[in-house]
């Protein structure tokens, strides 16, 4: 428990310190047992990024969040001619989209981002699903599914 000294003047010129019991601030980045969240990660290629948009749009999720990324899998990059010289691309341009969603919107996110980012040849990407401990807004201190 921290305390704190509060020093009070007296009109006198005396001083004299009383020690005021301060309550522990409450615990915001605390565990919250049934916080049924879930994070989708989703790699996909960036000219499909509008249409992941859309579609996450048209079944109800307002937000998320897209990171520039380069990376490769099976697709192992290309190779590209450049005035004449020929180069390795091993790193392809990605895009990382982050929702995060009530368990129960889980599998018609998946969905949505599925059909919206397949274009049937490789390279198209990888959805990754994981749990979500606790949320926290940090404007009001919503915390949980409130907060999503």
């Amino acid at each position: 428990m921290r305390r704190r000294a509060v020093t009070h003047s007296v009109h006198s010129g005396l001083r004299f310190q009383t020690r005021v019991q301060a309550s522990k601030p409450p615990r915001i980045g605390a565990i919250k047992k049934g916080c049924s969240v879930k994070k989708i990660e989703a790699i996909i290629k960036p000219f499909k990024l509008d249409d992941v948009k859309e579609a996450l749009q048209e079944i109800g999720l307002q937000g998320m969040t897209v990171v520039e990324a380069k990376g490769f899998g099976r697709q192992k990059g290309h190779t590209e001619l450049y005035r004449g010289a020929e180069y390795v691309v091993d790193f392809l341009p990605k895009l990382k989209v982050e929702v995060v969603v009530a368990d129960d919107q889980v599998d018609a996110a998946l969905e949505a981002i599925q059909k919206a980012a397949k274009t049937g040849k490789i390279g198209d990407g990888k959805i990754f699903v994981l749990d979500v401990h606790n949320v926290v807004r940090i404007r009001t201190g919503e915390t949980g599914q409130a907060a999503v």
